[in-house]
């Protein structure tokens, strides 16, 4: 149930007798560190779970034979937790050795094997390294289908984790479309409130919220909500998750406020559940800082999206996309307070990230917007054009045509022909950002209105 306190003080009492009845070296005490290493990993106490971890290893190693199966749990334990502490390098070496293991003792098609193919998956996934995590997770699907039937919650999660990599290669539609095949089988296999059930409902969420279809992705969140809401304690991480998720579609909505009170909640979850500094926060103060910038309070957006910056910088590997995607966030800020020496500073920072990985096209994208817009009020018209030309083109290749965030480059175009006193492209331009907006936002979304007021302006030359 995800009482985390609750379950540490029953593990440590069961600890302090097995240390007084039982050898240094008894099994029994490394099932004990192990127990306190797994509850202290999932709040988050990430040094706390890797010493008690090693010390369940260090009974182990001595105990057991060196290719024991129970070895490359151990070595998988710890792994995941350098995983979790952005330590990838040292996760794949650990989960290699767990592999060899399991390779030298399993026949070829079973399930621990699998694991242990999904961890090293994961690990390139976070290191961006799409095509080694597809060709991994693909790896554990094809073992799963030989192994459980269509409807085992294992597959689902198998097509949900290479639902998550084409996710961040920005491939939307075949995200989508693996995201529903994992529902599919959780609807047939598991009660109505499951959190994986919930879990699912959010990544179909996320993929509209990516594809610009708010009012459905806000569906898919309250419905994963309400789940979690059931299923799970109140300070449960997953229930952060829910409430950033809300927090992000209410901002992309232009309903501040419920965004700014969506957020608080996840804050105020994570304030129960993590460690300061955990990766966690970035998320949660990278929303945050979108939200203060969209209402023009720009100091705070700035100091939240330092704060994000800060913690990437110190639990991520350099050069990793969210902190391209930060550095492009701040970059904004800047250009809206009129700095744009720094602007350009942060946006070329982003690119250089965004240019030289794979990454999700539309995040690109949107640094070349900023950077346009800054280039744009700095008079450099032809730059500025030249970077909404590139947004432009990854977006209509990724995008649905009705996506708003096409009609914020239309916009951006508009705006940029305008200054340059070419008032029919301007026009042009700024109509098909209306079309879309008038299709897919809010009638009183703070874009519709700009764009308006652009058509109005264009009108009076």
């Amino acid at each position: 149930m995800g009482d985390y306190s609750k379950a540490l003080e029953y593990y440590e009492k069961t600890l302090d007798i097995d240390k007084k009845t039982l050898p240094l070296n008894h099994p029994s005490l490394a099932d004990s560190y192990n127990n306190i290493g797994l509850v202290c990993n999932n709040m988050g106490a990430y040094s706390t779970a890797l010493e008690f971890y090693e010390k369940a290893h260090q009974i182990k190693e001595e105990a057991l034979p060196s290719n024991h199966p129970d070895l490359a749990t151990s070595y998988s334990n710890i792994a995941r937790i350098h995983s979790d502490m952005n330590n990838y390098m040292k996760a794949l070496q650990l989960y290699e050795k767990a592999l060899k293991i399991r390779e030298k003792v399993l026949p070829e098609n079973h399930p621990d094997l699998a694991i242990s193919y999904n961890c090293i998956g994961q690990v390139y996934q976070h290191m961006s390294d799409y095509s080694k995590a597809l060709e991994l997770y693909e790896r554990v699907l094809k073992i799963f289908q030989k192994v459980f039937s269509p409807y085992h919650p294992n597959l689902a999660a198998s097509y949900k984790n290479i639902g998550s990599v084409y996710e961040d290669m920005g491939d939307y539609l075949k995200a989508l479309e693996l995201y529903e095949k994992a529902l599919k089988i959780y609807e047939t296999g598991l009660a109505e409130n499951h959190p994986d059930l919930a879990s699912c409902y959010s990544c179909i969420g996320q993929v509209h919220n990516n594809l610009g279809d708010y009012s459905t992705a806000l569906d898919y969140y309250n419905t994963a909500l309400e789940i979690r809401e059931k299923a799970l304690p109140p300070y449960h991480p997953d229930m952060a998750i829910s409430y950033n998720n809300i927090g992000r579609v209410y901002n992309d909505m232009g309903n501040y406020t419920a965004a700014l009170k969506a957020l608080e909640n996840a804050f105020q979850t994570q304030q129960e559940t993590f460690q300061e500094g955990n990766q966690a926060f970035a998320t949660t103060y990278s929303r945050y800082g979108r939200v203060y910038r969209n209402v023009k309070d720009y100091s705070k957006a700035l100091d939240y999206f330092e704060k994000c910056l800060a913690i990437d910088q110190k639990t991520l590997p350099e050069g990793h996309p969210y902190q391209a995607i930060t550095y492009s966030d701040i970059g904004d800020v800047h250009r809206l307070m009129g700095d744009y020496e720094k602007a350009c500073s942060f946006h070329l920072k982003a690119l250089n990230i965004q240019e030289n990985i794979r990454c999700d096209p539309s995040e690109c994208a949107t640094t070349y917007t900023n950077l346009g817009e800054t280039y744009r009020e700095m008079s450099d018209y032809s730059a500025a054009l030249t970077c909404f030309q590139k947004a432009l083109q990854i977006r209509e290749e990724k995008l649905p045509k009705n996506h708003p965030d096409l009609g914020v480059i239309y916009h951006n175009l508009a705006k940029l022909y305008f200054s340059t006193r070419k008032y029919s492209m301007a026009m042009k331009n700024v109509q098909k950002a209306v079309k879309i907006a008038q299709e897919k936002l809010p009638s009183n979304h703070p874009d519709l209105l700009d764009y308006r007021k652009t058509i109005e302006d264009i009108r009076k030359k």
